[in-house]
């Protein structure tokens, strides 16, 4: 069975764009720094991901600004809950009796 193959220009366009892009030297210093581990780590893609990912960011820094996101979401709605609650007594009329000016 045959595979089809891209006609040598769109290769050579697509390499272009890649380089320009920095994709190839990205991808180039990630497999070098594989390649110089003492020893291999036992995920390689796990490894090229952290590599290609954030510079500095750990999997422990992702987890930690994962959950810094589930608390600030659930702020936000006790916040917008506590506005509605808010908003809903300042219509209301005092219990007393007693005019608000």
């Amino acid at each position: 069975m045959s595979h089809y193959k891209a006609p040598d220009h769109k290769r050579e366009q697509f390499r272009r764009y890649l380089e320009k892009a920095g994709v190839v030297d990205s991808l180039t210093s990630v497999l070098v720094a594989l390649y110089e581990q003492p020893e291999k780590p036992t995920n390689a893609l796990e490894f090229v991901k952290q590599h290609l990912g954030t510079p500095g960011l750990t999997a422990a820094d992702t987890e930690a600004l994962q959950q810094e996101v589930v608390d600030l979401r659930q702020r936000c709605a006790r916040l917008e809950e506590e506005n509605v609650d808010l908003k809903a007594r300042r219509h209301e009329p005092p219990e007393d009796g007693a005019v608000v000016e």
